[in-house]
């Protein structure tokens, strides 16, 4: 195990979830609940990232954002605050999954986002290589599920859509739409505000 970098055994199951949580909120914290519980998942890890290629803003400062998130988390330890993307010096998810991948022999990963981000998922680097390495776990989100399963994603890949409790079983390309409770926070909200002090 490198040092600094989370704790995984070969055989565990580990969700990633990714963003520049700007800031982390409850809506964070539901989504992961819902994804430990639905999916079967041993740990989640929240990916905090250096930036987002497709905003045109900066984030907060990472020390900030990363404090943020693990006051949200409080003490679960099935969940992970960490700085991975800027530890690896990646910027794009697929290189982010190929080095953990490489890190992590015998670990097995499932991508989990919103179902806002599927909307757009087709403009990610790479997507079509992303989906074909890792199970991706969509979480249904206001206003998004009708958009998400007409994305240009979801139509490309709708073969591959299986259940929630089937993901960690199934090989990449394997996706499911997770209907669950829905939580209406979101980060744009919350910075638009002004309730976060960078």
């Amino acid at each position: 195990m490198v040092q600094g970098f989370p704790a995984a055994y070969r055989g565990m199951v580990v969700g990633l979830l990714g963003g520049s949580f700007d800031p982390a909120h409850d809506g964070h914290v539901h989504i992961t609940h819902q994804a430990l519980q639905r999916i079967g998942l041993d740990r989640v890890w929240w990916l905090v990232s250096p930036g987002n290629p497709l905003k045109a803003n900066a984030p907060a400062p990472m020390a900030l954002r990363l404090a943020r998130a693990r006051e949200k988390l409080g003490d679960d330890p099935r969940v992970v605050v960490t700085d991975l993307e800027a530890r690896l010096g990646t910027r794009a998810t697929i290189d982010t999954l190929r080095r953990l991948q490489a890190l992590y022999p015998g670990v097995r990963f499932v991508w989990i986002m919103g179902a806002d981000n599927l909307v757009q998922f087709h403009r990610w680097r790479n997507w079509r290589q992303i989906m074909a390495r890792v199970p991706m776990a969509v979480m249904a989100r206001p206003g998004a599920g009708l958009s998400a399963r007409l994305s240009v994603t979801a139509r490309a890949f709708r073969g591959a859509q299986v259940a929630a409790d089937q993901l960690t079983h199934r090989k990449a390309p394997a996706w499911s739409f997770v209907n669950m409770p829905l939580h209406k926070a979101s980060s744009t909200v919350i910075r638009a505000k002004g309730e976060w002090r960078r």
